[in-house]
């Protein structure tokens, strides 16, 4: 039997073939006695009681920290929040004392006249002043007369009445020719010749007295006619 096996596989393989054969039939021999290993570990005996639970060993190192994760999605926007209410307003405070006066300046200078333009009527108490000059007219006596307007540049702001019109010398004509004069509401006529002045009349009624724009006069000489007779007036707003 063993010539064949020889012949094919060689002494060394038969050897191979022989060791499989032994190592097959131990294995099955170790299986049919398992039940008696059972038995004699029966025979030894039961456990004893467990023993009591070992101390809590130390905590090992720590480990090496993780690499960091892949970031979340974008959270949704959060609903608003409610309107703040206004705070209550505080109370006023206390009014601080009443400061000192400081003292009054120094008046400061006067400062030039200014220019008077254009007015209507003559001011209250202001006086205009002017001057006339005639050649009496002769007449076939040898005598003169004339009418004599005086105008006043300024109107008055009302007429004059007789009363209140002269001729200087008179306590309300205190002036002369060359520096007429006369009191608040009068009419002043200054003479430098001196022919009969026999009436001053107002220019817008011929009434005596004088109107708001003037006065005539009125001149008579029996004896120089055809001479030039002048004077000067001043009159002053009632």
């Amino acid at each position: 039997m063993l010539s064949p096996l020889r012949n094919r596989f060689g002494i060394p393989g038969v050897i191979a073939v022989i060791a499989l054969v032994f190592a097959m039939l131990g294995g099955a021999y170790a299986a049919t006695n398992s039940g008696g290993g059972k038995a004699t570990a029966s025979a030894k005996g039961k456990p004893g009681p467990r023993g009591p639970r070992g101390k809590t060993g130390p905590a090992g190192p720590a480990g090496p920290q993780g690499p960091a994760g892949p970031a979340g999605a974008k959270g949704d926007t959060g609903a608003a929040g409610a309107n703040g209410t206004d705070g209550a307003q505080g109370a006023t405070g206390k009014e601080g004392p009443t400061g000192k006066t400081g003292a009054t300046g120094t008046t400061g200078a006067t400062g030039t006249t200014g220019f008077s333009g254009f007015t209507e009527t003559l001011p209250s108490g202001k006086t205009e002043t002017g001057g006339y000059a005639t050649i009496l007219d002769k007449n076939g006596f040898g005598e003169g007369e004339a009418a004599v307007p005086l105008s006043f540049s300024i109107p008055l702001p009302a007429a004059l009445a007789g009363a209140n019109v002269h001729v200087a010398p008179d306590a309300n004509c205190p002036g002369t020719v060359a520096e007429p004069k006369a009191a608040a509401g009068h009419l002043c006529v200054y003479p430098f010749t001196a022919p009969e002045l026999t009436s001053i009349t107002s220019l817008s009624t011929g009434e005596a007295g004088a109107s708001k724009s003037g006065a005539s006069l009125f001149l008579y000489k029996e004896t120089g006619a055809g001479k030039l007779f002048k004077g000067s007036f001043a009159v002053t707003a009632p």
